[in-house]
């Protein structure tokens, strides 16, 4: 049997060695509350400002913009729900596209039961809203957008600068939240080229651990906070800090940071390879979202065939692929994402999401392309004769 061929990196990817062996070391030597006033304490202190300072060196922004959560989700919702509820006296008009990862939407969906209106926009065949669709949503009590960077499943990468621009030049005092959970590390983040206030991020997409992520927040914005407690994160975001975990962070922003530019080669290739073997080998299949996509993700759809039986035949064969968005794989539901984009609901069972990391090789992609041609055939043969 050949080697585990992991291609689906969008929903989590391996933590890297040298992430480990910081993370183990934190562990073990640098165990202090880092709100302690002694000396383990201030060595744990000393471990969060090294990761608050990798990460705002990665996005060119302040240490002091740079607050930890527990993870991408929390950091959306702290974002979404911390700003509309602290301005709730300004308006109660929010407005976001109908792509959006699930902790966004469903975050705007508890603020529609507190009195909140949303706006969700359309986007093209491609996965991409309008910036003029954009501005053209917002009212006079708009008091928040939230667009992603770049989409989780179909690799679609929104013109966030452009429309962070006409957002700030029109109606400066809306706040622009942007999710970049699957931009970090991949492309470049810029948050006040984005014109943006708020930008969530997570370390287990870059090769970091689970449980850790932070909030990008604009020096000088205020947020209601989710919880309350000790007075953590400057009180944004209280409770004890996971040292370790943030450590882990930190240790995988300044490895991504470093091979940024030759990793965005490297993932580039493997999906122009993987996309241009299905297209040329195997009919019937198609790809989903736009050609610029970005360089780690690749929605294709294999007509006729059932996309939940053909990932489990690859996992036999030792490749690992998802249907969609790991927060959707386990629900019967079609992949709101795809339906955004005008796909059928029969195509939408008979696709895969491909994603990839630094770590996949040349010889794996052909060996997945070898995989997915037999099988998809095979399959297709077996759904004839019924």
């Amino acid at each position: 049997m050949h080697k585990p061929v992991y291609l689906d990196n969008s929903a989590t990817t391996r933590i890297l060695p040298e992430v480990a062996a910081v993370m183990r070391q934190v562990m073990a030597d640098s165990f202090g509350n880092p709100s302690s006033p002694h000396r383990l304490g201030l060595e744990a202190e000393r471990v969060l400002h090294t990761a608050r300072r990798m990460l705002a060196g990665a996005c060119g922004a302040r240490e002091a913009e740079i607050f930890f959560t527990s993870g991408g989700t929390e950091a959306n919702n702290l974002a979404l729900k911390g700003a509309a509820l602290r301005r709730v006296r300004r308006g109660r008009h929010l407005v976001t596209t109908k792509i959006e990862h699930a902790s966004v939407l469903q975050a705007c969906r508890a603020l529609e039961k507190q009195g909140f209106t949303v706006t969700f926009l359309e986007v093209d065949s491609c996965g991409l809203v309008d910036p003029e669709q954009v501005t053209a949503a917002l009212r006079p009590d708009t008091v928040l957008v939230s667009v992603m960077h770049v989409n989780n499943e179909a690799g679609a990468v929104q013109p966030i600068a452009e429309i962070g621009r006409l957002l700030k030049s029109r109606h400066s005092g809306i706040i622009f939240h942007v999710d970049a959970v699957q931009s970090l590390g991949k492309l470049p983040v810029h948050p006040a080229g984005w014109c943006a206030d708020l930008v969530s991020f997570s370390a287990h997409k870059i090769h970091g651990p689970k449980g850790t992520g932070a909030l990008f927040c604009r020096e000088g914005l205020e947020l209601e906070p989710l919880f309350h407690g000790g007075g953590q994160e400057k009180g944004v975001r209280p409770g004890t800090e996971n040292v370790a975990g943030i450590a882990g962070f930190g240790a995988a922003v300044r490895l991504c940071a470093e091979r940024r530019e030759e990793n965005q080669v490297h993932l580039a290739a493997l999906r122009q390879r993987l996309l241009c073997g299905i297209l040329a080998q195997i009919p019937d299949t198609a790809c989903n979202g736009p050609a610029a996509a970005a360089p780690h993700i690749a929605s294709v759809t294999f007509k006729g065939v059932n996309g939940e039986v053909l990932m489990h035949a690859l996992e036999e064969r030792g490749i690992f692929v998802s249907t969609g968005s790991a927060c959707h794989s386990r629900r019967p539901e079609p992949s709101h994402v795809l339906l955004a984009m005008g796909v059928a609901e029969k195509d939408i069972a008979s696709t895969l999401r491909f994603s990839f990391s630094p770590e996949n090789t040349t010889e794996e992609i052909d060996y997945a392309l070898e995989q997915l041609a037999e099988l998809a055939a095979s399959l297709r043969t077996l759904q004839g004769r019924r």
